[in-house]
C-alpha cells in the first residue's frame, strides 16, 4: 500500500506549490492533535492527506479535503490504492471535497462504483475570492466604496491594527462572537496550535484591532503558495462603531499580497447569495447576511466549490450519517 509518512508527504508537496493549504502537513498535523488520524498516499503522480475520525467499534469516517495533489487527472491505480486504505481502517464511507470551482471546467470526481454526489460539504461551497493583481492601490480602489470608507472611518477613530501572538485574547473574542453569531469555536488549544504549526513557516498571521489597547477584533490569516485564506475572525461587543473588523480585513489582505499571493478566500458565504437580488441581501438580517454584506464590501468575486462525493463502504451505517446530517457537515 502506496502510504508515506509526514516527512515524505512535505516532499511531494514540495513539488506542487498550488496544492491547497488542507492538503500540507501542517494542516494533518493540526486534525491529528484533535481527533482526526492523517494518512498521506502517493500513487504515481497522484498523492492525497486522508483524514480518518475512529468512531466506535472500529468504524471510521474518511474525508479528503481540497484534494487529491496532481499535476494531471488521477489514474485508476490512485482510486483503489486509496480504496484499500479506507477499507482497511473499516471507513463506513470516505468524502471527497476536489478542489477546484465548478465554473473553471474541471473535473476531479473519482469514477468508481459507489461514488455518489454529495449534499454534505465539509467546507464552505460557496465563497468570495478576491483577486490580488496589481499593487495595493489597485486591490484597494476595487473594493466597494463603503468598505474603502470605513476602512479609513476606522482610522480616524484611532483603530491600530498590528500583528500578535495573544492568542488568549484571540479566544476570547472569538467565543464572545461565537455566542452573539450562533457559530462553531474551536478549543483555545486549537488556535494555539494551528499559530504554532503554521505561523514559524509563514503561512499564518494573527492580526488584532485595537482602540486604546482594549481589542476590539482580531482574526487569523493563513497562506500556501499563491492562496490565502481568511479562516477564523470575531469581533467584541464595544466600540462597534469604530469599523475596527474594515481595517483588519485590509491589513490581513495586505499581508497576504505582501506574501506573494494572487487570491485571497473570504472562506464562505451563505448558499441563497447567488439567488439573491443586491436589494433583497441589503434587506436581509438572518443568518449570516451581515457577514456576506461586509465580504462582499472587499471586491471579491464569488466562486461554486466543485460537488463533493461519497464512497460508501458500509450502506446501513452511510444512511445513519446522512439522516444525523441532512444538508452539511462540520469540522
Amino acid at each position: 500500500m502506496p502510504e508515506i509518512n509526514h516527512t515524505e508527504w512535505n516532499t511531494f508537496l514540495s513539488n506542487h506549490p498550488t496544492a491547497h493549504l488542507l492538503q500540507s502537513g501542517e494542516w494533518g498535523q493540526l486534525k491529528s492533535a484533535f481527533g482526526w488520524e492523517a494518512v498521506h498516499l502517493v500513487e504515481g503522480e497522484t498523492g492525497a492527506q486522508i483524514l480518518f475520525r475512529h468512531l466506535p467499534l472500529g468504524f471510521t469516517l474518511a474525508y479528503l479535503p481540497k484534494g487529491p495533489v496532481s499535476a494531471s487527472t488521477p489514474n485508476p491505480g490512485f482510486w483503489s490504492a486509496l480504496d484499500h486504505a479506507c477499507r482497511a481502517r473499516r471507513a463506513v464511507f470516505l468524502k471527497v471535497e476536489p478542489d477546484g470551482w465548478e465554473e473553471e471546467g474541471r473535473t476531479s470526481t473519482p469514477n468508481l462504483q459507489g461514488f455518489l454526489p454529495s449534499p454534505q460539504h465539509i467546507q464552505p461551497r460557496n465563497t468570495l475570492v478576491i483577486d490580488l493583481d496589481g499593487s495595493e492601490d489597485d486591490i484597494f480602489n476595487r473594493m466597494k466604496p463603503k468598505t474603502r470608507y470605513n476602512i479609513r472611518l476606522a482610522g480616524r477613530k484611532e483603530v491600530v491594527v498590528h500583528p500578535s501572538d495573544d492568542i488568549e485574547t484571540f479566544y476570547s473574542v472569538m467565543t464572545t462572537t461565537g455566542q452573539r453569531e450562533e457559530f462553531h469555536v474551536h478549543s483555545k488549544d486549537y488556535y494555539h496550535r494551528a499559530y504554532d504549526l503554521f505561523h514559524p513557516k509563514g503561512m499564518c498571521e494573527l492580526f488584532v484591532a485595537d482602540f486604546e489597547g482594549r481589542t476590539l477584533a482580531c482574526l487569523m490569516v493563513f497562506a500556501r503558495s499563491r492562496q490565502a485564506y481568511y479562516f477564523y475572525g470575531a469581533s467584541s461587543d464595544v466600540d462597534r462603531n469604530r469599523k475596527a473588523t474594515y481595517p483588519l480585513q485590509w491589513e490581513a489582505i495586505r499581508w497576504a499580497h505582501a506574501q506573494g499571493c494572487e487570491e485571497y478566500d473570504m472562506w464562505g458565504i451563505p448558499d441563497e447569495a447567488t439567488d439573491v437580488a443586491e436589494d433583497d441581501a441589503e434587506a436581509r438580517e438572518d443568518g449570516l447576511w451581515g457577514v456576506y454584506r461586509f465580504k462582499r464590501g472587499f471586491g471579491g468575486t464569488i466562486r461554486h466549490a466543485m460537488t463533493a462525493m461519497d464512497r460508501i463502504y458500509n450502506p446501513l451505517l452511510y444512511k445513519l450519517y446522512s439522516w444525523r446530517f441532512p444538508a452539511s457537515g462540520a469540522d
